[in-house]
């Protein structure tokens, strides 16, 4: 094929990547919701998702393979796994106990915001005045959001436990986005991925059995085909949907096309959970992905998806 079809066609490609990705991370905080529903609890459901995951991660190590790894860079991948994998995913999944699916997903949308600011913090990165406005903003929105499920949940404790868990996961991910920004270069982006979510499986799963009996696993059916659709529609099918998005249309694109994540979280909340929607929690949205867009402009934007 010749001519400008055949140009569009790999872009729109793409672009329909970067909305799948988007979609399929958007659902995750409703399998989790579904989940705990069901019986689960956060670790056990963590449990389980990384438990469907880890063989997939295993077959990428092993075509990625591991010439040329040094120990140090073993050490790096079993951090960033620890940081970015597990412990973020823990805090994201300890979150969702007390707070709505679209506050979740609006705090963990800080996390390019978080990177912004210990960039500047710690690795002395210049920052301009126009993000600063921007994170004003991306705060700001925050507040509406929070007022929003102070009404709908009407427990006070209940919404600031899950929202500093949520911000611990968001925080959590920030550094482990810094930290995989300097071992990359090294391992290439497959391996980092490959390595460090085996070894986030593995964590997760020594967590499970140091704290929890093995009854913990017995749930009903429904709850097993949940977590597998959290393993598999939301954590593998969105990753890669997401590494085809960069490839075609570029970071910034697919990063931009992620900014449509929390709005679609929103909505599969209102549409699955029957959680209330409000005009405050829709502009609290809008002035976030703003404040993350305006950020990204003003520095170096992450692309904007959640494990």
């Amino acid at each position: 094929m010749t001519g400008p079809s055949a140009i569009r066609s790999p872009h729109a490609a793409g672009l329909l990547f970067a909305v799948l990705s988007a979609f399929g991370f958007a659902l995750k905080a409703i399998f989790v919701k579904l989940g705990l529903a069901q019986g689960g609890d956060a670790i056990t459901l963590l449990a389980l998702r990384m438990g469907f995951s880890l063989p997939m991660f295993l077959v990428l190590a092993w075509m990625t393979g591991a010439r040329g790894l040094s120990l140090r860079d073993w050490l790096a991948l079993a951090v960033l796994g620890l940081l970015g994998f597990y412990l973020s995913s823990l805090f994201d999944f300890l979150g969702l106990q007390y707070i709505s699916v679209g506050l979740e997903r609006l705090i963990l949308f800080l996390y390019p915001t978080l990177v912004l600011l210990f960039s500047a913090l710690f690795l002395r990165h210049p920052v301009d005045a126009r993000v600063l406005v921007a994170l004003a903003l991306s705060y700001a929105g925050i507040a509406l959001a929070l007022g929003h499920d102070l009404r709908a949940v009407g427990d006070v404790g209940d919404v600031v436990t899950g929202s500093l868990w949520v911000f611990a996961s968001a925080t959590t991910f920030a550094i482990y986005f810094i930290g995989a920004g300097r071992v990359v270069a090294r391992v290439g982006a497959l391996r980092l991925t490959a390595y460090a979510s085996t070894f986030a499986c593995l964590f997760t799963i020594g967590h499970f059995l140091a704290v929890r009996p093995l009854s913990a696993l017995v749930l009903p059916p429904t709850a097993y085909l949940v977590v597998l659709g959290l393993a598999v529609f939301s954590t593998l099918l969105p990753i890669w949907f997401q590494a085809e998005a960069i490839r075609r249309v570029g970071a910034t694109t697919a990063s931009l096309v992620g900014t449509i994540g929390p709005v679609l979280t929103i909505g599969l909340g209102w549409l699955v959970l029957d959680e209330p929607v409000s005009a405050v929690q829709l502009a609290g949205a809008a002035l976030v992905v703003a404040g993350v867009v305006a950020a990204g402009r003003g520095g170096t934007l992450p692309v904007p998806s959640r494990r």
